[in-house]
């Protein structure tokens, strides 16, 4: 039982010898404490002096029957009979004299155990973040979250990189569980933006990072929604700009992640991103079962209400399908699709309805009508705000004389087009 104290203390012998020589340095008469004598008194090899039997019961923190020691309740009121350095014995002294020696020893134990919760007291207090702090850096990653949907990715990078300044500031000290998992939450869902906004910038290596770093943080924070959200997110990055088969693969490790919460915004979405992957991908029949599985998921969740980057409504769900088909030549129904998400749009600014209105062009250009195809191209790339003119939305514009004819490639109209996309954006 003695050992069995000292390993519930997480000790080694040395230290426990030690620290038990530390508390009694103070006493005239402590008994003497090395690693030998401890092991012996553990493996019942010796018996431990009474008075000492007190003494171990305070460094341990238990009755004296605790250590089961021999005769270890019998301490109280003995005497102890000690020799002197010159070989005669002692004066009988009394145990209650002895006893004001150990509780000395008693008090200065509790003295380090006190002062050491204190300390950490202290470190809790002094690293714990205020929640109104928390909640005002809520309240500004639901402003830029909105804000993202209509502001240009440039203008947004500056505005995210002071909010995750903040965030890192309060994240820089040790903080309570429950702090730490809503900071790791702030940050997961900064850091997704932040890659996205790189992402459409074509800073490819940095937006790399940064999703990397979302789902760290993601993963920090123990929600399982947000892992698989910054996961479907960071989909997209292959998804443009390749290898395609990583944005499939990011993707049903989305759905896989959500699949406990199957009429959710993050499950609806990752399975409408995992159709338009593969659509891309060529893999048609799974692309169709995807689609179909992504249209129940979405009907079951009905579409979010909010108006920010991390909702999944219903005119972002048209904007997936209208991928998926548009990829699958299914021109027609992608038109219909195209058609019904503009009306929902309609109020709204940003790359979306621009993305919408270039899958028109495409599909126009399939269905072998080239005018028409480069008309709208031109004209919807020309109506753009130039700040929004990003990589992704000139590639998207180049792709429709990418899909004309190949005799039609090199006439007037595709060749107009391509002088639009190529002019400088102060001189459109």
């Amino acid at each position: 039982m003695l050992r069995a104290q000292r390993l519930a203390k997480g000790l080694t012998l040395i230290e426990a010898a030690e620290q038990i020589r530390e508390v009694v340095s103070d006493l005239d008469r402590g008994p003497r404490v090395t690693v030998e004598q401890l092991r012996l008194w553990e493996t019942g090899g010796h018996q431990p002096l009474r008075t000492t039997v007190l003494v171990l019961a305070a460094f341990y923190g238990c009755s004296p029957g605790g250590l089961g020691l021999e005769d270890a309740e019998a301490v109280a009121g003995i005497v102890l009979r000690a020799e002197s350095r010159h070989g005669r014995r002692a004066e009988i002294t009394p145990m209650s004299a002895i006893g004001e020696g150990i509780l000395t020893a008693a008090e200065h134990l509790s003295h380090r155990v006190d002062a050491a919760r204190r300390a950490v007291d202290r470190t809790l207090a002094s690293a714990t973040v205020n929640s109104s702090q928390l909640d005002h850096i809520d309240e500004m990653l639901l402003w830029a979250s909105q804000e993202y949907i209509s502001t240009p990715p440039a203008l947004m990078l500056t505005r995210l990189l002071d909010l995750l300044a903040d965030v890192e500031e309060l994240a820089a000290c040790r903080q309570p569980a429950a702090v730490q998992v809503r900071l790791s939450e702030l940050t997961a869902m900064l850091s997704t933006l932040t890659a996205d906004a790189l992402m459409k910038l074509g800073d490819l290596t940095r937006s790399r990072s940064w999703y990397a770093t979302a789902r760290t943080a993601a993963d920090d924070s123990g929600n399982s929604e947000l892992r698989a959200r910054v996961r479907a997110q960071a989909a997209m990055l292959p998804f443009y700009y390749g290898p395609i088969p990583q944005a499939v693969n990011l993707c049903r490790e989305a759905r896989v992640i959500s699949s406990r919460a199957r009429t959710s915004a993050t499950h609806a979405f990752s399975a409408a991103a995992e159709a338009r992957a593969l659509a891309k991908l060529g893999a048609e029949a799974e692309a169709e079962a995807a689609l179909r599985y992504a249209t129940k998921v979405f009907e079951q969740f009905g579409g979010d209400s909010a108006d920010d980057a991390f909702a999944f409504p219903e005119r972002r769900y048209l904007l997936y399908k209208s991928g998926t088909l548009t990829a699958l030549g299914h021109t027609r129904e992608a038109r219909q699709v195209q058609e019904q998400a503009l009306v929902l749009y309609q109020d709204k600014t940003g790359i979306d309805p621009a993305l919408l209105r270039l899958e028109a062009a495409i599909c126009y250009a399939r269905d072998r009508s080239p005018d028409e195809a480069c008309q709208l191209d031109g004209a919807t790339f020309l109506r753009m705000d130039p700040a929004h003119r990003t990589p992704i939305v000139e590639e998207r514009a180049r792709e429709v004389v990418q899909v004309l004819p190949s005799d039609i490639r090199t006439g007037r109209a595709a060749r107009e087009l391509l002088e639009i996309i190529d002019l400088p954006p102060g001189r459109m």
